[in-house]
């Protein structure tokens, strides 16, 4: 399939609206060929390098098949990608120098929760459009401190819910609970005793880890003794795999749920010890599952092979940083400014009240609600032959 061609499908979804708004605007005496200037803040080194990258190369697919399409008439994007290594304070002096750049039209913000909320009032400041890739609530809460602030990621509360529902579907009642030391993590928790208590559902023993940790088997075994039906797993993918072994070692012979969060790669290195796990996440991660039978499933079938033609193998969060893209690309198309001056205000204005049936699921933002992914993106997933597959 040639790559205009792919492009043409990947963009589906909204490249309808796209290239309408673009007939309309370049159907004048001027035709806009400014580019459109993304900033991208990622987390390449340090601790959450692993993910930063797989953001960076969805960004770069994304950014090569929206300016192949023809979908923005005569314009293109141009990437802007700084590496914040995995530190807040790094990613504050990135997204001052973006805001301070007036080519900038908007900025991606990377999975670093403590990044994107200690930027947060800088952002507001600056008065530049933001989109972080990163889950906590407090990202985008409250939207009142948030204006400039949107997210696109599995919220806590929508994870929690999906998963007491499986939990209470399999007749599970007694649970321990793994789970991040960091604001998503304890933000997770919450979550998770609030679904608990409307269930009937008992909590036996929660332990949290640091990001940092590379050994997890002594919190997993202080919830092992507690006996519990099953364990829930909310942390990064390389912890949930450790807990993975590490519940296995201790003869857990229970099932694993694990969060949105410990999403990662389609095919599982620890195939053994998560086999038959359950993972709540967007149904992009197993579209090759899934009949293409509407335009927005054909476009998600087609990112997922275009991603996995370029790099080998595909990731979960992958689709998350292409939709950030789209979105920004759709925001800016429909605001109508001035054919080449960026204007921030009118693209921040659109952006909430965005809509897109995106390669993530259903994405709507409102002015009280700034983080866009619906519930009904997430669904059940099973880890069968060593990767992961449509529940059911």
């Amino acid at each position: 399939m040639s790559p205009i061609r792919s492009a043409s499908i990947a963009a589906l979804a909204s490249a309808v609206l796209a290239t309408t708004l673009t007939g309309c605007q370049f159907g004048g005496e001027q035709q806009d060929t400014s580019p459109i200037v993304v900033a991208a803040d990622l987390e390449l080194s340090g601790a959450s390098a692993p993910l930063g990258k797989v953001y960076q190369r969805a960004l770069e697919l994304k950014v090569e098949q929206l300016n192949s399409s023809g979908a923005l008439g005569g314009r293109k994007i141009e990437l802007k990608v700084k590496d914040n290594r995995s530190d807040a304070a790094e990613s504050l002096r990135n997204i001052n120098d973006f805001a301070n750049d007036s080519r900038v039209t908007a900025v991606i913000m990377g999975g670093c929760n403590e990044c994107a909320v200690g930027a947060a009032r800088t952002i507001g400041d600056k008065r530049i459009p933001t989109i972080a890739l990163a889950s906590a609530g407090a990202v985008t809460q409250p939207v009142a401190e948030r204006k400039y602030v949107f997210k696109l990621a599995p919220n806590a509360a929508d994870s929690a819910a999906a998963l007491t529902t499986e939990l209470a579907r399999k007749g599970i009642r007694k649970v321990g609970v793994l789970h991040g030391a960091d604001e998503y993590g304890q933000e997770g928790l919450a979550a998770l005793k609030g679904e608990f208590g409307k269930a009937g559902i008992r909590l036996l023993r929660a332990e949290a880890v640091r990001p940092t940790d590379t050994d997890v088997s002594g919190q997993v075994s202080q919830l092992v003794a507690k006996k519990p039906q099953a364990l829930i797993i909310w942390t990064p993918p390389e912890q949930a795999s450790l807990a993975a072994s590490a519940a296995r070692e201790n003869r857990f012979g229970g099932p694993l749920f694990l969060d949105a969060a410990a999403a990662g790669d389609l095919f599982l290195g620890t195939s053994a010890a998560t086999e038959q796990a359950t993972l709540i996440f967007t149904q992009t991660m197993v579209i090759d599952d899934v009949i293409a039978t509407t335009p927005a499933k054909a476009a998600r079938r087609q990112w997922f092979q275009d991603y996995t033609a370029h790099f080998g193998g595909y990731h979960g969060f992958s689709s998350f940083a292409a939709d950030a893209v789209q979105l920004i690309a759709d925001a800016e198309l429909r605001s109508g400014g001035e054919p080449g001056k960026v204007n921030r205000d009118a693209l921040r204005d659109v952006l909430e009240t965005s809509q897109l049936d995106g390669l993530s699921g259903p994405i709507r933002m409102t002015p009280d609600n700034h983080s866009g992914l619906m519930p009904q993106a997430l669904t059940t997933l099973v880890a069968r032959g060593g990767r992961w597959r449509l529940a059911g």
